[in-house]
């Protein structure tokens, strides 16, 4: 009898787990829907340990055109425009240069907003408890990371819109490490004035999504041995960088929800050793070996960064 009473609970355990899973993969899934189809007025602050940046972000959806601006607010301000697959970039000191893509580069990781699924090899989709954000009633999902080299994001839920109100990186003991918090929103039955306005502007050509239509240049210069599980290559390429005009190879990964970026470059002078500095979720690890010297930069625990920068070397 209590050999069946123990196989009926771990049965149940099982059944409510799968259930639980599907109801927060089905909130991800009515939040992506909620974020292309409603109309919206929003203004978010992104907290990394001391800093904070404020953007505003409004959204439309007229006769199944999307229409969205995502702005920061703060120092010379940077200004993203999208208008159903095109997206135009508005950077200080540069010329404004037109993507053709279906979603905005911005703080909040565009798969959210698309195919959820991908990230199952990766992270657990599972529900946790109901709070309120910005006095609206929210429901917490957790993307769980399967192993201990990247950090869970978590997401709170606004449950009468399905929109975001607030994310969060969060480290295995439960810290949230950087976050992005809602200060307002507005839901309204048609889009903003300002957004339909944009259909009037003229903006520059779209070229193809440059992630995933440039050649691997340098995919072949060095052997990096080691990633977490789910990273594949998006990009290489060569090219200089700006803080000190040194030519570098850069790799660009991706899991889906979090880029990982290496630089390998010659030896800067002077005798630096090997360390990791830290900024909210992002960890930047410099790694000196004497002959090259490797950066590895990404929203990952140091030990990860440190780990993949010791792994690069020249191919045999």
């Amino acid at each position: 009898m209590r050999a069946l009473l123990v196989v009926v609970s771990v049965f149940f355990s099982s059944w409510l787990w799968a259930n639980e899973s599907v109801s927060a993969k089905q909130l991800l899934k009515d939040m992506a829907e909620a974020v292309h189809h409603r109309n919206f007025d929003a203004s978010f602050v992104v907290v990394k340990g001391k800093s904070m940046e404020p953007y505003r972000w409004l959204h439309g959806n007229q006769d199944g055109t999307e229409f969205e601006l995502l702005s920061l607010l703060n120092g010379a301000g940077l200004e993203m425009i999208r208008i159903g697959d095109k997206v135009t970039y508005f950077e200080p000191k540069s010329d404004p240069y037109t993507i053709q893509t279906d979603s905005i580069a911005g703080p909040i990781p565009e798969v959210l907003f698309k195919n959820i699924d991908s990230l199952k090899e990766s992270y657990d989709f599972v529900l946790g408890g109901k709070g309120r954000i910005v006095d609206r009633p929210a429901q917490l999902v957790r993307l769980e990371a399967k192993d201990d080299a990247k950090y869970n994001y978590w997401l709170w839920i606004d449950t009468e819109s399905s929109l975001l109100l607030k994310s969060a990186y969060v480290n295995q003991q439960g810290e949230l490490l950087e976050q992005l918090q809602l200060t307002h929103i507005s839901v309204t039955e048609t889009p903003a004035e300002q957004l339909l306005e944009l259909s009037q502007k003229q903006f520059p050509e779209a070229v193809s999504g440059l992630l995933k239509t440039l050649e691997n240049g340098t995919k072949n210069n060095w052997q990096i041995g080691w990633l977490p599980q789910g990273f594949e290559l998006l990009k290489s390429d060569r090219h200089k960088l700006d803080l000190n005009n040194e030519l570098a190879d850069y790799y660009l990964f991706s899991d889906g929800l979090v880029d990982i970026s290496v630089f390998v470059q010659r030896p800067l002078p002077g005798q630096r050793p090997s360390g990791a500095l830290s900024s909210g979720a992002t960890t930047v690890y410099v790694h000196n070996t004497g002959a090259f010297d490797v950066s590895v930069v990404g929203n990952i625990p140091a030990m990860t960064a440190k780990a993949i920068a010791e792994s690069v070397k020249r191919p045999l």
